[in-house]
This record gives C-alpha cells, structure tokens and sequence, in this order.
C-alpha cells in the first residue's frame, strides 16, 4: 500500500474516532450561561414576583404544571408519541398523595412518594398495553385510559369522595430531627422547587444519555429504528413509564399545593392542557414546557380577571398561531432571533 492511501487510512479511522466521541452539547457555555440565569431566576422568584404583581403560589403552580409537561414532553417532543391521557397519572399522583396523608401517615415526604409511586405503576403497567399502537390509535387509547380512571375517581364516593373531590387532608411540616420547617407559601415553593429540579435533571439526564438518543432516533424515523435492531415498542414502553412516574410527582405536589384532589384532575381536559403547555413553549426543548407553563398559567390567573369567560378563547388563538407560524414555539421563536441577529 502506497503512502498516500496510508495517509488516507489513518485520516479516516481518526474521522470515524472523533465522530463515536460523545459530544458534549451541555456543556456549551451559551447553554450553561441560560441554564445559570434560568437557576437564579427560579431560585429568587419569592423576592421579585410580588414586585411585578405575582404571588408565591403561582410560581408553585407553574412549576407544577412545567413538571407535569416535561414529562408529557419526553414521550410528545422527543418520543414523537401523542398522548392525550397524562392527566391519568397527574391525578393518580395527586389521589395517592391525599390518600396516604388521609388513611396512611402524616408525612408529606412520604405523600409525595406514595403519589409519585401509583402515577408511575400505572403508567408502567398501562404502557405494556400501549407500546405497540401508533398515531391516532395511540393518542385515543391513552384518551381512554384517562376517562377510565376520571369515572372511577367521580364514583367511588366512600374511597375519593366522588364529585366533591378528596378533601380532608393538609400538608404537613417537615421535620428534621429537631428542626420543624412550616410548609407556609414561601417554603413549599422551595420544596415544588426541589422536587421539579429532581425532575429536570432526570430528564436531562436522559436526554444526553444513550436512551435519550434513542428516543429521539424513534421519533425521527420509527421504521428505520426498526431495521437497525432497535426495540421500538419497549422503547417507548420505557418514555411512557417515565412520563407517568413524573407525572404523578407532578400530581402529588398539585395535591399538596391545594390541600385538595378533583376528579377534574383525571379529565381528558387537563391532558390537553399540558399538551398546550408543551407545544406552546416548545416540544423539542427541556426548558420549552416551563415557558409555556408560564404563558399558560399567567393567562389563566391574569387575563381571567378582566376576560372571567373568555380567557380560554384567547389561548386558544395563540395556540393556533404557534402551531400554524411558529412550530417550533415561544423558546424556538426567541432562538431564531438570536441567530438571526
């Protein structure tokens, strides 16, 4: 062999080398930068909202509620799986959260893992079932597992308490060992905070790792999956069951946060809430689902004020005109303007 075609040789195997290196995109520092700001911001909400006319609860709720859309996110925006039944688990979260601290105990650490824990079985159980469907078949089927669970939250009247909801509980202070911390406002911020940076950094976590890649190799070309011997169906068994899990964290601290449960929380309804959420700040990013959770909510505790029966009918538009003008959505808009300048 000539010396050139050596030459050429080695050039290419140290091609192939570079490309098996796993690239390291989190570690940008425009990324770390965003990530740092965004950090800072949300660790300071309780001393600059109320300056711009929030509360600390809102920020509780949206946090709540991006958690919740994160994780519909990981199936919808990187999965490419529509699911219009993640309020099944949000609400299981919530019922097992409210149920424990009614008949079991009076911790809310052990609250939230109860919820966390019937969310995330019944989605690892229920995604067996769903795996192998596609398309519209999927979104219904998981339409339907919703609507199974919202008509026997709204009947079983001795266990949920039916219409009326599961009331009858209140979360409790955290103790450690001497030290007793109220779960006023301001501390249970921190606490949903806690929690939805757990959630964050699993999902991230993910994302950057092998079974993220996968996820979104599905996403993009399913049949193509197929042929290089992936195992599509158990894949997205394993985004599914993810999803749920977190999804019922996300229930659990809704249920804390109101000291109540609603079977209103199961509804097919609030599935396409969060699917809202996700697709107005943008499915194929982490941080898309907190902007529209902002958005989303914001619209729900301001504008209702002065538009009381109406305020549904203006995210409805701008619904339609992210998805028709802006795909990618609020945070993939604010992107291309940054590039773009």
């Amino acid at each position: 062999m000539s010396q050139g075609a050596n030459k050429q040789a080695l050039v290419a195997q140290r091609g192939e080398a570079k490309a098996r290196r796993p690239i390291k995109a989190n570690w940008r520092p425009d990324r770390l930068i965003v990530n740092f700001i965004i950090w800072v911001l949300l660790l300071t909400v309780p001393f600059w909202l109320p300056l711009i006319g929030g509360y600390t609860a809102l920020a509780s709720r949206i946090l709540i509620y991006a958690l919740c859309a994160m994780a519909l996110n990981l199936l919808l925006g990187f999965t490419g799986m529509m699911s219009f039944g993640q309020a099944a688990y949000f609400g299981l979260g919530g019922y097992g959260a409210g149920l424990s601290l009614v008949y079991l105990t009076h911790s809310t650490w052990l609250a939230v893992i109860a919820g966390t824990a019937l969310g995330g079985l019944a989605a690892f159980v229920l995604g067996g079932l769903v795996m192998r469907s596609r398309g519209i078949y999927f979104a219904m089927i998981t339409v339907a597992i919703g609507q199974i669970f919202y008509f026997i939250a709204e009947r079983w009247d001795s266990l949920t308490g039916g219409q009326d909801g599961l009331t009858g509980f209140s979360r409790q202070p955290l103790h450690f060992g001497s030290l007793v911390v109220p779960l006023d406002d301001v501390h249970f911020y921190y606490f949903v905070l806690l929690f939805f940076a757990i959630g964050t950094g699993i999902i991230a976590t993910l994302l950057s790792a092998p079974l993220g890649h996968t996820f979104v190799a599905i996403r993009e070309n399913r049949r193509r999956a197929n042929f290089l011997g992936i195992h599509v169906s158990r894949y997205v068994w394993a985004s599914f069951a993810i999803a749920g899990l977190l999804g019922g964290l996300a229930g659990a601290l809704n249920a804390l946060e109101n000291n109540f449960v609603s079977p209103a929380d199961l509804y097919w309804v609030e599935s396409g809430n969060f699917v809202i959420i996700a697709v107005l700040g943008g499915m194929r990013s982490l941080w898309g689902p907190l902007v529209g959770a902002i958005v989303f909510i914001g619209f729900q505790n301001y504008v209702s004020s002065f538009l009381p029966q109406n305020w549904e009918t203006v995210i409805g538009i701008l619904f339609i005109v992210i998805v028709l003008f802006f795909p990618s959505g609020i945070l993939g808009l604010f992107r291309r303007r940054l590039q773009v300048t």
